[in-house]
């Protein structure tokens, strides 16, 4: 039986507040999972305590004798927030992951010997075959509760869907109807709210509650140079108390934002998806010994810092729904905080790209499809990569959704991919036109939101069909002016920092192994991003015109200075086009006139060379500079600078690079004039 008085005990513990008392609904929701089995919807904004339902439910469940709770999360960095989280109310919470492989045999035990409290997995655990053999199938006899936190991301209609969540789905399905259940979610508006029932079932109770955040001081301002943006940013930053976010669409964007903001004085850091500590920079932040971290979604869900102080966003989300999830992390402690969008001119290029990239295309189906129909052994990663000239990621999406379906017209046995007798209906591609042009509507919405003046807070509200009209704070807006001059400065970075063009290291399967490293290329660098504020729209005009300016070339003269090569021995080489015959070697020997480097044309391409640009994955696009790029000369002993346009895959500097290393080069330094990778977050 539920014992209040206790429960307060443990929300003291958990918060180290004497005198905490419950949020309105939490108590009532805990009160339902410990003394009514049954099934609960838990809809309230971010900071109103969801964690502490589940948590204080599994505690006091422990103490009656029930089994371990099984907790659904979606993010890694979730995880790390609700174990430490958990820890503090005294439960022993273990978790599985991709990333704590040596940990696995420990924690198996552990479950087997009753000694977790609570496991906290991803929904893409429940697909792997042994976590279901060695896990699963004794936990589920034991659970006390089953929680699936992040819910909105079952739903096809919510804004963060993930498809590995259709699992939950089906775990659900087997559940007894009595089983204790609870989903939770910040972000559910009815249509989301209609699905997650469903799936729920038609038994679930609904505690839903307001999601009116009155702390929050909203505003948008339209800047559509990147350059603007980085100036406002680095103006403000120091005028705002406390440490909080900066969210950018990107990866690429993130890493350059944070640097300029170092460059200026800041305590910031990139967080990416492809961070390596991650956890030290959450820690750095919720201990204010950074001032931001600029963040992609890889800092989302959950991430729990009561007092964030601001949040700002370099560009927009694709939606209003997915900007309340992110804006939410600031103010949940605090009496006022900031939440202010920077609108860009890239934002609806890049949502655009994000929407239509989302699932696959009849025609990539059709094609993987095919392949697995002719292959009577199923096919693995690699020969499916050779089989179709398709991005990986293209394959990688097609294979996961069409898995997922019921029945599923293709299959996972270990590494292998194998076709079924089941096709794929005409329900799934009504499924996806329905919900891409939700995306597009979401991002027409989007576009309407950042040209409020007043009101922002009720927008949301409105969008996520809560009610509006609650008093909010009202604090001075930040200044919607930018000093021309800091502009001109973060011009003046975009166009001096450059990307990295790191060296591949390995073959694609098929091609050969290990690339030697006496073979590679060096780290080079690209001047820019296709188009950016920096270098990228010079570029992008002298494609145009056939003809790179002068700027240009001296900015890679001053790179290849910053290099410091022998001058007695080092030269300059470059990538050979057939489509514009003499627009690199034209660049190629201006630099090269510029630095005091003899310039060395030794490459050609072989005819019935396909354009780079129309080869799907690293199979094809390395097989294809291999096939195609060939050395017509004697390549000089000394070290080389390798020049052409636009990098993107790396392929073509790597076979390039080779070539030369095998030949007699010495070093190898790739120098282009943009990168054309896409952005990922």
């Amino acid at each position: 039986m539920y014992d209040a008085a206790h429960a307060l005990e443990l929300l003291y513990a958990a918060t180290g507040v004497v005198g905490a008392r419950f949020h309105e609904g939490q108590e009532e929701s805990i009160r339902s999972l410990v003394d009514r089995r049954g099934r609960l919807l838990v809809v309230q904004r971010t900071g109103w305590g969801k964690s502490a339902v589940y948590f204080l439910a599994a505690r006091l469940l422990r103490e009656q004798g029930f089994g371990p709770a099984l907790l659904i999360s979606p993010l890694l960095s979730l995880m790390r927030n609700q174990i430490v989280a958990a820890s503090r109310m005294g439960l022993r919470v273990e978790t599985i992951h991709s990333e704590n492989k040596e940990e696995w045999d420990d924690v198996e035990r552990a479950l087997a010997n009753d000694t977790v409290d609570m496991l906290i997995v991803s929904p893409e655990r429940l697909n792997n075959e042994r976590f279901q053999d060695r896990v699963l199938g004794t936990v589920a006899e034991r659970t006390s509760l089953i929680v699936i936190d992040e819910a909105h991301c079952i739903s096809d209609w919510g804004h963060d869907f993930r498809p590995d969540y259709r699992r939950v789905g089906r775990l659900i399905e087997q559940l007894p109807a009595n089983a204790r259940l609870l989903a939770t979610t910040a972000t559910a508006n009815d249509r989301v709210l209609r699905d997650l029932v469903v799936v729920l079932g038609s038994g679930v109770e609904i505690v839903r509650g307001s999601l009116d955040r009155p702390s929050l001081q909203l505003q948008t301002i339209r800047m559509p140079d990147q350059a603007s943006r980085m100036a406002w940013i680095a103006e403000r930053l120091g005028e705002l108390q406390g440490s909080g976010i900066i969210y950018a669409l990107t990866v690429s964007d993130a890493d350059r934002l944070s640097a300029w903001l170092r460059s200026r004085g800041f305590a910031v850091e990139a967080y990416t998806s492809l961070s390596e500590n991650r956890p030290a920079l959450e820690t750095g932040l919720i201990e204010n010994r950074l001032k931001a971290l600029v963040a992609t979604t890889a800092l989302g869900m959950g991430f729990d810092k009561p007092d964030v102080a601001f949040v700002i966003h370099f560009q927009s989300p694709p939606s209003v729904i997915a900007y309340y999830q992110q804006v939410g992390r600031a103010g949940r402690a605090l009496s006022r905080a900031y939440g202010v969008l920077l609108a860009g001119a890239e934002d609806e290029a890049i949502a655009r790209y994000f929407i239509e990239t989302a699932f696959p295309t009849r025609a990539e189906a059709a094609r993987v499809l095919e392949a697995l129909d002719n292959a009577e052994d199923g096919l693995s990663k690699s020969e499916l990569q050779q089989s179709l000239n398709l991005r990986w990621t293209r394959v990688e999406k097609t294979l996961q959704l069409l898995s997922l379906e019921s029945p599923a017209p293709l299959v996972k046995d270990g590494p292998r991919w194998y076709r079924t007798a089941a096709r794929l209906e005409e329900s799934f591609w009504e499924r996806v036109d329905r919900i891409t042009q939700l995306r597009r509507d979401e991002q027409g919405q989007m576009s309407e939101y950042v040209g409020l003046k007043t009101g922002h807070m009720n927008f949301l509200v409105a969008a996520l069909d809560g009610e509006v009209g609650g008093s909010h704070v009202h604090i001075p807006s930040l200044p919607d002016t930018v000093d021309p001059r800091l502009v001109s400065e973060a011009r003046r970075f975009l166009k001096s920092s450059g990307l990295a063009i790191v060296p591949r290291k390995q073959w694609p399967a098929g091609l050969g192994g290990r690339i030697l490293p006496e073979h590679r290329p060096e780290t080079g660098t690209a001047l820019s991003h296709w188009q950016d504020s920096g270098w990228g729209r010079s570029v992008a005009e002298g494609k145009r015109a056939l003809h790179f300016n002068d700027e240009l070339a001296e900015a890679c003269a001053s790179v290849v200075r910053e290099w410091g090569l022998d001058a007695a021995h080092a030269w300059v080489t470059c990538i050979p086009s057939r489509l514009r015959a003499l627009l690199v070697p034209d660049l190629a020997q201006r630099i090269a006139d510029l630095v005091g480097l003899p310039f060395a044309q030794v490459f050609d391409r072989r005819p019935g060379y396909k354009p780079q640009k129309s080869m799907g994955n690293s199979y094809y696009q390395a097989r294809n500079v291999r096939d195609s790029l060939t050395l017509v000369t004697n390549v000089p002993p000394g070290p080389v600078v390798l020049i052409d346009d636009i990098v993107d895959s790396g392929w073509t500097m790597a076979v390039a690079a080779w070539l030369l290393r095998s030949n007699g080069s010495g070093k190898v330094y790739p120098l282009a004039l943009a990168s054309a990778a896409p952005g990922s977050p």
